[in-house]
Formats: C-alpha cells, sequence, structure tokens
C-alpha cells in the first residue's frame, strides 16, 4: 500500500469517526423541541415473533489488542431469534446510559434527550421462547465507534423472516457500550486508529472475535437452547462501515461462514476479496463514495479478487449512515439533515430489501429477482460490473 493510500484511508476513517453521530442529526434544533412521543423502531415485514438474548462473552483464549492487562477478549452479543408467541417483556433499545455516551460522544447531549434514545420501542421479546425448528445464522457488525444496537433494526427484521442474529459488540471499540456491571469500557481504539495501529488492526480483530462468537452459538456450553434453533450449515454475516471489512474478512477466514454482504465499508486490508472462492459476496454503498469511479475507495480491487456470486450496489442519495438506525430516529425526531437527499425511510426500505433478499437467496436458496439487476421500485439503487 503506498503512503498516499495509507493517509488518504486514515483521512476517511477519521472523517467517519467525526461524523459517526452527528451526520444523521445535522441541523438539529433544540432539545425543547423534539417530540415527547415515544421512538420506535420500523416494523419487522416478517411473519414470526421475535425473541431476543443478551450473552456477554469472554475469549479467554486470546488477548485483548487495545488492553492486553484485561482478562480475555470481552464481547457483548444481542441475539435475534423467531420466537413462540409471547407476551414478555419488550426488549431494551439500549440503556440510558449508553444512550448518553453515544449523544455526549458528538456533542448532542442537549439536543436530544438520552432517555428518549434509550426508550425508543423495538419489537423483541426478551427471552421469549424460541421458535421450533432450524434456522439460518447472520452475524452483524457495527460501524467503527458505533455499538451494535444502531443494526437494531435489521437484527429484528431478518429475525422475522426466520434467521437467528447475532448483532456483536467488541469490548473498547465503541463509545457507549454497557457491559455487567454497568461497566461502559471508553473506546480506546477510537484514541490509537490513525496513531499507532492502522485500521487492519480492527478488521483482524474482529474477525477473529467474530469467529469465536459462531463457535459459541453454535455449541451448547454458552448459546443453550439457542444452539438447537441454529443449523450450522447455514451462516452469514453483514456488517456496516468497518463492520463490512470484518465481514469479509472473517468470510475468507471461516470456511463455516457461507455469505456476506458490506454496507458502505471500504476494506482497509491489502488481500481483502482474497480467500472467499466461489463464496457470494455483496457490497451496498452510497453512490457518492462508492461508485467504480470513487478516487478513495478499494472495492475495485477487492471485487476483482471475488469469483463466486457477487453483486455492487450503490445508491444515489445515500450517505454513510443510511444503512443503520440512525437516520430512522433522527428522522422521527424531525431532524433530518437537508444536504442528504434520500429520506430516513427510503434508506431503510433498500437496507430492509437488498440485505434480507441477499441471505433468502444464498441461506436459503429462494431465487430473488430483485438482486438480478435495476427495478422501479428502488430507482437510487444502480447495479455495478466494472
Amino acid at each position: 500500500m503506498s503512503d498516499r493510500s495509507s493517509t488518504s484511508r486514515r483521512t476517511v476513517l477519521a472523517t467517519l469517526l467525526a461524523g459517526a453521530v452527528s451526520v444523521p442529526l445535522l441541523g438539529a434544533a433544540p432539545a425543547s423541541s423534539v417530540p415527547g412521543e415515544t421512538l420506535e423502531l420500523p416494523t419487522p415485514t416478517g411473519p414470526r415473533p421475535v425473541g431476543r438474548r443478551t450473552l456477554h462473552l469472554v475469549d479467554r483464549r486470546r488477548a485483548d489488542p487495545w488492553v492486553p492487562t484485561a482478562r480475555g477478549r470481552e464481547l457483548l452479543v444481542s441475539v435475534s431469534y423467531p420466537a413462540r408467541s409471547s407476551g414478555g417483556a419488550p426488549a431494551v433499545y439500549m440503556t440510558e446510559g449508553e444512550a448518553r455516551r453515544l449523544l455526549e460522544a458528538r456533542g448532542l447531549a442537549g439536543v436530544v434527550p438520552a432517555a428518549t434514545v434509550a426508550g425508543t420501542r423495538t419489537h423483541a421479546q426478551v427471552d421469549a421462547p424460541p421458535a421450533p425448528g432450524r434456522f439460518p445464522l447472520v452475524l452483524l457488525s457495527p460501524g467503527f465507534s458505533m455499538p451494535r444496537t444502531t443494526l437494531t433494526s435489521l437484527a429484528e427484521e431478518l429475525a422475522a423472516r426466520g434467521y437467528v442474529v447475532a448483532a456483536v459488540d467488541h469490548a473498547y471499540e465503541s463509545v457507549g457500550t454497557e457491559f455487567p456491571g454497568g461497566r461502559i469500557p471508553s473506546c480506546v481504539a477510537c484514541d490509537r486508529v490513525g496513531v499507532d495501529v492502522d485500521e487492519a488492526t480492527v478488521v483482524a480483530g474482529r474477525a477473529a472475535d467474530l469467529s469465536f462468537v459462531i463457535d459459541e452459538l453454535t455449541g451448547r456450553r454458552r448459546a443453550g437452547a439457542l444452539a438447537s434453533i441454529i443449523d450450522p450449515r447455514r451462516i452469514g454475516i453483514a456488517g456496516h462501515s468497518i463492520g463490512g471489512a470484518a465481514a469479509m474478512a472473517t468470510t475468507a477466514a471461516d470456511r463455516r461462514v457461507c455469505a456476506g454482504a458490506d454496507l458502505d465499508g471500504d476494506f482497509f486490508v491489502r488481500d481483502a476479496g482474497s480467500g472467499l472462492g466461489r463464496r457470494p459476496f455483496m457490497m451496498v454503498g452510497a453512490a457518492s463514495t462508492h461508485r467504480p469511479d470513487s478516487p478513495d475507495t478499494d472495492w475495485p480491487v477487492a471485487w476483482n479478487r471475488l469469483h463466486g456470486w457477487k453483486r455492487w450496489l450503490t445508491v444515489t442519495g445515500a450517505e454513510h449512515f443510511s444503512f443503520t438506525d440512525l437516520p430512522w430516529l433522527a428522522g422521527r425526531l424531525g431532524l433530518t439533515d437537508p444536504t442528504v437527499p434520500l429520506s430516513y425511510e427510503r434508506g431503510w426500505y433498500i437496507t430492509r430489501d437488498y440485505v434480507g433478499a441477499f441471505f433468502d437467496l444464498h441461506l436459503r436458496g429462494v431465487p430473488q429477482p430483485l438482486l438480478q439487476g435495476p427495478t422501479a421500485a428502488h430507482p437510487q439503487v444502480e447495479f455495478h460490473r466494472p
């Protein structure tokens, strides 16, 4: 990698960090004008009730890459899954402490009350009994500095369609993740990436984390009853931003992963795309930064190393966080960004439909015309075959 390329990528990552929360909330009004009603995530379209369990996992065999004195690599995993009908308590979106950290990190504490964000209604029930059957497993990895909660809508949508979905938080890589005992570790990685380590360190660490999560979820020791409803022959992974790089790296390194998808993330490693063989991979990104002629993206090099089913899609009018919960929540609060043409609803529909179609095709074997080319239902989505 050239010095110029390395510098460019560090600049891109620093920009993403600086705007991680503020971008979707640009133009925010004072807190007094924020609507008082409870926020609610988009309703899943699948027919199944959704349950959720949170697992605290520690890989004792590995040192934490950010805090070597920690006792192993610590992860927090929200598992959403098809459930039997149950009148259980609704799962929380995030704790108030997590919401406060997320807002404070970008100077938004006076714009949106932490209680408003924390109180967002989800569509999952805590510890609901799992539905009978065996279902594909999909792992989700969030963007750098972002908590796993920013992918909750996608997790619930897939679970309602009949997937077990594990959204993973990595210790010391999030601005606000509350571990058992009320601990909210600082984002040590945020201070080190681009200073004394590069982005590839994050990608490699997450790939090892996600393989460990697969180990734990497919073994009864940790997952318990959840292990019995997971089909270990049908495993997929998707991620946003650097989580998308982790999705590709994990797919390359772990033969148990059948299919992977990247949502608007560069790959940051020299050999991105190598090792997938003929396993399918999909890249979906904002047209402003991830078209084939975009100057700083590393997608073209990775694309040429993919030899199986593959898609390169860009979304006109999207921005980096259009593929997460953040624009939806901001839009519901009336805090939309006038410089982002794509509405928060349209961003969610595109994410839901294309990610769902990808896994339905490759983990269920259900034909998906949506993935064959442009459609009038989503005119913002462009297919590229460079």
